[in-house]
């Protein structure tokens, strides 16, 4: 039983709004969590990355079962999604063990700005068509890649798979965030066990603020039902990006201060 200090506390914090925006946005809530981690608690930018993708897993877990009793997952999509991200979150994990911190931090916050821009012009989805040879490689890639930048950045990647999903094949936002829960489940799980392999995680503080965020990820994945398409993915669009400044801020910051630490070492 960890002790509730303030330490704790602000892990809980972060797991509440986490298992919220996951709920709400059908992404695994990385993309709060790794900023968290790092702003709140002052934790390392690997290890926050790695204990990001371990958080993910029950957050999405319990989200995915809110969209799938409005049955808002297109099975289909999800399992070629999910072949291509399994081996590529252990690439991810990989890189996540050789990057550079510099390097994290500008992947991640380039992935964000893109992906908010992509959001903010989507057009509403009228449904998939039959999935062809061409649409299963293609799913299959986007889920490579996904799942790369998951085990790499700590994130469960459906701040890449939903707007792919929405804007490439049509398919409607509720039903493109639910799809992007199913996979990121196997994502997590794969990502997680290479990143506690590589000692990169800290399941002591992913399972606060994954145990508290299953209970906001319900209740996130509630009012997003009640959300139209428009709304749900302007108001995706402006939080990425307000994450990407934040943390480009914060980037700044700590590299000035490395360079005055290097100039007075040597």
């Amino acid at each position: 039983m960890p002790k509730f200090d303030r330490r704790t506390s602000l892990l809980l914090l972060v797991g509440i709004a986490a298992g919220f925006l996951s709920g709400l946005f059908g992404v695994g809530g990385g993309i709060l969590v790794v900023p968290g981690l790092i702003v709140a608690t002052k934790m390392d930018q690997r290890l926050a990355h790695g204990t990001s993708l371990a958080a993910v897993l029950p957050i999405s877990f319990a989200s995915l079962l809110t969209y799938w009793s409005h049955d808002h997952v297109d099975w289909s999509v999800a399992l070629f999604l999910a072949i291509g991200s399994v081996f590529g979150a252990v690439l991810g994990a990989k890189l996540l063990a050789i990057a550079s911190k510099r390097v994290l931090s500008s992947v991640f916050i380039f992935v964000l700005v893109v992906s908010g821009i992509k959001l903010l012009f989507s057009t509403h989805g009228d449904g998939r068509e039959t999935l062809s040879f061409i649409v299963m490689i293609v799913l299959i890639a986007i889920g490579f890649a996904t799942g790369a930048l998951a085990g790499m950045l700590g994130v469960g990647g459906g701040m890449i798979m939903v707007p792919a999903m929405i804007v490439l094949f049509g398919i409607p936002s509720a039903i493109a965030k639910g799809t992007s829960l199913a996979v990121i489940i196997p994502t997590s799980i794969s990502g997680s066990l290479r990143n506690h392999k590589n000692s990169n995680s800290d399941f002591a503080a992913a399972a606060i603020v994954g145990a508290i965020g299953v209970f906001t990820a319900i209740a996130g994945g509630w009012v997003s039902a009640q959300m139209s398409d428009s709304l749900s993915n302007t108001l995706f669009a402006i939080f990425l990006l307000l994450i990407a400044v934040r943390m480009a801020m914060q980037a700044r910051r700590s590299g000035a201060g490395d360079s005055s630490a290097t100039a007075i070492t040597e």
